[in-house]
């Protein structure tokens, strides 16, 4: 899971354990009280599992996993190559290199230098595991 989802899952696991105790200090019944108590730990391991099905099997959980990953290692190992709108190639680069895209122009850095290149195509094969 990303550290958003950890921070997330600890956030509302602690809400759920203060509404738990607080259902326990008000209850006379001792079985409430169990019920409550694992009704509470099932919803905060059923939450667990949840996202970690889902940062390991959809498209999209692995995408952020991935953007998350990059951030933090400065880049993945990758090779881009640039195009001119003919299909020249203008420049080819390999190493640890995050990429930044809009509309018009690619921007990254690559060993400490900041590349921007206007009105031009790019083609990017990632080492992903």
């Amino acid at each position: 899971m990303t550290i958003q989802a950890w921070i997330a899952w600890g956030i509302i696991s602690v809400l759920i354990l203060i509404a738990a105790i607080f259902i326990c200090v008000e209850a006379y019944n001792t079985s409430t009280k169990v019920i409550t108590i694992i009704g509470a730990a099932l919803l905060i391991i059923g939450m667990l599992l949840g996202g970690i099905w889902y940062y390991q099997n959809t498209a999209s959980g692995i995408r952020e996993l991935t953007d998350e990953k990059a951030n933090f290692q400065n880049g993945l190992e990758r090779t881009i190559t640039i195009y001119t709108a003919d299909g020249t190639i203008l420049k080819q680069y390999e190493g640890k290199i995050d990429i930044e895209q809009d509309q018009g122009y690619v921007k990254f850095d690559w060993n400490g230098k900041r590349y921007i290149y206007y009105n031009c195509y790019i083609e990017t094969i990632g080492d992903i595991e």
